[in-house]
């Protein structure tokens, strides 16, 4: 698996994997419809937010010492470890805000069980804090992992376009960049 450290169209570093995006995956027997339903509205997030949230919860499976990340090698290797480094520290955070955000929540939403059909409002909240969860943990295991980070030349082309204002070949250099490394939908991660 291919991790992605690059920027987007708004310059705001992504953190992304080669595995598609993918349905969360929980079982539970009982209230089936509303968990069905949940995973249904949590999908509806933005391919952005989904692509980072999976490829931190994909972290927990890496079984090597270290993590291979692609970059564009605009930025030194001291500058980008430091970038890398307060990026992992601002996800852990925000992650933490987040569960304790949706930890208050919960409770509230158990309220809403009191109205007639399914608790669909619990169910996404639940699901959100079992994504949270998973990506927080993700996050720490990539941290305590040392990390390889490899230059790429078309993520290279693809900052330089964003740096020039270049926005007609934005479109063409993602192209490359997905049939490259076999990437899909890479427009909604790294482009509007």
């Amino acid at each position: 698996m291919k991790y992605f450290f690059v920027q987007d169209y708004r310059q705001k570093y992504r953190f992304f994997s080669s595995e598609p995006i993918q349905n969360i995956q929980v079982k539970f027997t009982r209230l089936e419809k509303l968990w069905e339903e949940a995973k249904k509205r949590l999908m509806l997030l933005p391919k952005r937010i989904l692509a980072q949230e999976q490829a931190f919860a994909r972290a927990l499976k890496l079984n090597e010492d270290s993590v291979e990340i692609l970059h564009s090698g605009r930025l030194d290797e001291k500058r980008l470890k430091i970038k890398f480094f307060l990026f992992l520290q601002k996800q852990r955070t925000k992650h933490i805000l987040l569960l304790v955000g949706e930890a208050i929540l919960l409770p509230v939403s158990g309220l809403l069980a009191l109205l007639p059909g399914p608790n669909v409002f619990f169910g996404v909240l639940a699901l959100i804090m079992f994504t949270h969860w998973q990506a927080l943990k993700g996050i720490n295991k990539i941290s305590r992992k040392s990390r390889l980070f490899i230059t790429s030349r078309t993520l290279n082309e693809w900052e330089q376009a964003l740096l020039s204002q270049e926005r007609k070949n934005l479109t063409a250099i993602l192209d490359k960049i997905e049939e490259e490394y076999n990437l899909k939908d890479i427009k909604k991660i790294l482009y509007k």
